[in-house]
């Protein structure tokens, strides 16, 4: 490849990563870029009061648009039209895929979708905002060179539904460490007796208030959950709910990196309770760690787990391996450690990608 190659990256927020999975997998992208690639990243200019122009050797193109919600079908638009000068379209999410008939016309490089989870099947979206989004993932399929699945549970549903093989690269994990900080205590001073964490979006696909209900019920066990309680109504009703009981401690999302994988390397377990989507980076992120897993049991928690973890569908399930299976946490750790630092680190997932640009 000549060293005019150029890739765009369209759908995140952008990078540094200070948001989301996608943002963590462009930044991590970046330090495997091979001899001859060029990437341009589109940011949204509201979430950076500093607008570098360059980042890891990459162009960073500053949208004034949030790159979340409903604005992000006109972001990711507005990137696929600044984008027709490149050879390779990455587009993170289907979001404004369904432009790609447009985009077709004038466009003649090479299109790669990474559809993420199956975002129309979420609680959050009303009924019109979910049919438009099956819509785009329909044309993302349809219109996109490559599509990528982020886990076994997505390229089987690819499969099935449109007949298209997908192609399977999941996120990487292994950015995160262990860190040992004995002044954080003074922050976070219910640290200091055994808990179980959580870090996530409070949304009810990631069935945070079964996690509640079980912890609620069980005043010897601590859990601290991470996320973003203000952003609707619905986290907020479930905070005022539980928010007496002494052994909850709700955080809100902590985008210090240090602090949080602090707060994750010290907890006797993690519960992860996302039933949405495929691979998700915070799981991947506490098999990295180490952390003995309980996961919600869905096709996707347990493909990326290779079924080795330990799972639950009720509150009630949450107790009983709480209750009973306590004695299996040390080995259950170990595997999902073996199993992250196997199929999760970033290099592996950046040579998945680089392949992809000379095929």
């Amino acid at each position: 490849m000549d060293s005019k190659f150029l890739i765009s990256i369209i759908g995140t927020v952008g990078v540094p990563a200070c948001y989301g999975g996608f943002e963590s997998l462009v930044d991590n992208l970046l330090d495997y870029t091979p001899d001859g690639i060029q990437y341009r990243v589109f940011c949204s200019a509201k979430k950076y009061s500093e607008r570098l122009t360059s980042y890891k050797g990459a162009q960073l193109v500053y949208l004034d648009r949030d790159a979340n919600g409903i604005s992000s079908i006109l972001y990711d638009y507005e990137s696929m039209k600044r984008s027709l000068d490149c050879d390779v379209m990455l587009i993170l999410g289907v979001s404004g895929c369904m432009f790609l008939p447009f985009i077709r016309r004038t466009f003649k490089g090479k299109i790669i979708t990474n559809i993420d989870g199956l975002e129309w099947k979420r609680e959050k979206w009303k009924w019109y905002a979910r049919s438009l989004l099956k819509y785009s993932e329909r044309m993302a399929v349809r219109y996109s060179n490559i599509v990528i699945g982020d886990n076994n549970g997505i390229t089987d549903y690819i499969k099935s539904e449109y007949g298209k093989e997908a192609v399977l690269i999941a996120y990487g994990g292994d950015h995160v460490s262990k860190v040992e900080d004995d002044s954080l205590y003074g922050k976070y001073p219910f640290c200091t007796e055994p808990y179980a964490t959580a870090v996530c979006r409070i949304e009810p696909e990631n069935n945070i208030h079964l996690i509640l209900e079980a912890f609620s019920g069980m005043p010897q066990e601590n859990l601290v959950l991470v996320g973003n309680w203000e952003k609707s109504e619905w986290g907020r009703t479930l905070r005022r709910k539980y928010n007496g009981f002494s052994n909850l401690h709700l955080l809100d999302s902590i985008y210090d990196s240090r602090a949080i994988n602090w707060i994750r390397a010290h907890a006797a377990v993690y519960i992860h309770g996302h039933s949405a989507g495929g691979t998700n980076p915070s799981l991947v992120e506490a098999m990295c760690l180490g952390l003995p897993i309980l996961a919600y049991d869905c096709v996707y928690n347990r493909a990326t787990t290779e079924e080795q973890c330990l799972y639950w569908h009720t509150a009630s399930d949450i107790v009983r391996l709480l209750k009973e299976k306590q004695s299996s946490f040390a080995t259950v750790g170990e595997t999902m450690h073996d199993i992250g630092l196997r199929l999760y680190s970033w290099r592996h997932i950046a040579e998945q990608y680089n392949r992809l640009w000379q095929n």
